[in-house]
């Protein structure tokens, strides 16, 4: 019987706003999303927030039966706890002026 091969995982979640935690890890290959889960032992505390929260492989949602790949980052999305339309609009009042973005300039105007 040939020896397992192991692959790099990556294990990424905020517990709460303004804390982000990673973890990096080895899995056998063949493993599932959510048996990676269970092998990390970082994250064995959060275990039952299991069933209510996404989890996604590199910003895309995916089932716990995913298989995962070499070098996948895993993300754990906790719930909004702000509509971010209205998160905008609150930041608008606060500050009094429009909010630009920096990768997309008004189009005719200068900023001179």
């Amino acid at each position: 019987m040939a020896p397992a091969e192991w692959i790099d995982i990556e294990l990424v979640w905020s517990p709460q706003a303004g804390d982000v935690r990673h973890a990096a890890f080895s899995v056998e290959s063949g493993c599932t999303l959510e048996q990676a889960l269970l092998a990390c032992p970082a994250f064995a505390d959060q275990m039952p927030l299991l069933t209510t929260l996404k989890i996604g492989v590199w910003g895309r949602i995916q089932p716990l039966n995913t298989v995962l790949r070499a070098r996948d980052r895993i993300e754990i999305y906790r719930p909004l706890t702000v509509d971010p339309k209205e998160a905008r609009r609150v930041r608008y009042k606060a500050r009094g002026q429009r909010i630009v973005s920096r990768h997309r300039p008004l189009a005719g105007k200068s900023t001179r």
